[in-house]
């Protein structure tokens, strides 16, 4: 199985002291994950079969938030219960919570939403927010599916919860060949998406 340690991920740079404390242990770790050019993939957002009502005014869309390994580019291959992994030659165009928030207000977009939603900081007066937490998003080698994972929850300008699920999808895939992995995660991030759109605007 072509599959990396975690100790090859990206890591953000480390302040003063710290950084120097560690330096040598990650040039060691990072020295054997070799440079070869990682091949890049992408994820896509649905543009069929995405029919929502009209949103009742703005809907500011966040970066989801995710914990390592998922706070990265690389594609998580989960290889044990409680061991991970990340495919070895393959990453994702752009970290993974900013990659699926575009996504996700793209199938807003897609859905002829697109006057209903913004980002944080766009200057839009929102009427409510959207806030989501990556719980699952990896290959598992054990069953050769890909499993995505998220939790939303809609929000009044208050704060007040207003509405919150789960959403959970998986697609079939190959966990050991990044290409086979990515193609199942994006199938399977489809249908969350879709999900959440037609979710959202029906309690906005």
């Amino acid at each position: 199985m072509t599959l990396l340690p975690l100790a090859c991920l990206k890591t953000r740079p480390l302040a003063g002291g710290l950084r120097r404390a560690v330096g040598l242990t990650v040039t060691l770790l990072l020295a054997s994950c070799g440079a070869a050019p990682l091949a890049t993939f992408d994820l896509s957002a649905p543009s069929t079969d995405v029919k929502a009502r009209a949103l009742r005014g703005v809907l500011v869309i966040s970066e989801p938030s995710a914990v390592a390994p998922a706070d990265s580019d690389r594609i998580v291959v989960r290889t044990a219960p409680s061991a991970v992994a990340v495919a070895k030659g393959a990453q994702w165009a752009e970290r993974l919570p900013r990659m699926l928030q575009m996504r996700l207000i793209q199938t807003f977009e897609n859905a002829k939403l697109l006057k209903s939603i913004s980002r944080p900081g766009d200057g839009a007066m929102p009427d409510h927010a959207l806030a989501w937490d990556v719980r699952r998003f990896e290959m598992d080698a054990s069953d050769a599916m890909a499993h995505v994972d998220v939790s939303v929850r809609i929000l009044d300008m208050s704060g007040k919860i207003v509405a919150a699920q789960i959403f959970t999808a998986e697609a079939p895939g190959e966990a050991g060949e990044g290409s086979a992995a990515a193609q199942a995660l994006d199938a399977a991030s489809n249908k969350v998406l879709r999900q959440i759109v037609i979710w959202a605007a029906g309690r906005v």
